[in-house]
């Protein structure tokens, strides 16, 4: 990561009306408890440190879950700076639906993943594309439309979006 990077994504992130925190692995269930709202549904983090197991997210949801849940907890592969873009690449665990449809989604995501911009985003998922492994959604900030006139949120998917950026240490 470029060292400018992270401030730049963070500054998007606040341009486009995304929360943010900065949390380290002592600080995580703290911060997450403070930006989700139950019912919780989420997937398996894949950090070193964190988890949601003991959590009051629901790992492994039903569609009932997924359709009562208030936010959705999953893992970012990586943020884009100068857009506050995050992908989360499909999994088994169902990361999309998580991501998509709660109305609240929470991307935890490791500073170290933040890229300058698309093209090292691309650069980064080139092996996983190659591989056949080339799902993902690239999404920034809340879902908005203005094709009916006035601008709504959660039209197409969450309403709001809240990123936990894990230091690296």
């Amino acid at each position: 990561m470029e060292t400018d990077s992270l401030g730049q994504f963070e500054a998007s992130l606040q341009r486009m009306k995304v929360g943010r925190t900065r949390v380290g692995a002592e600080t995580f269930e703290k911060a997450l408890t403070e930006v989700v709202e139950t019912p919780a549904v989420g997937s398996a983090l894949p950090f070193e440190g964190v988890s949601l197991s003991g959590t009051t997210v629901e790992l492994d949801p039903t569609p009932d879950q997924l359709r009562s849940a208030k936010t959705g907890v999953t893992a970012a592969t990586l943020g884009i700076a100068d857009y506050g873009s995050i992908i989360v690449e499909s999994s088994a665990d169902g990361d999309e639906p998580v991501s998509l449809f709660p109305e609240t989604h929470v991307a935890v995501l490791r500073e170290s993943d933040v890229v300058p911009n698309m093209p090292a985003a691309f650069e980064r998922l080139e092996e996983s594309v190659a591989t056949g492994r080339g799902d993902a959604v690239i999404a920034t900030g809340p879902s908005a439309t203005a094709d009916m006139g006035e601008l709504v949120y959660g039209a197409h998917g969450p309403k709001a979006v809240h990123v936990l950026i894990l230091e690296d240490r």
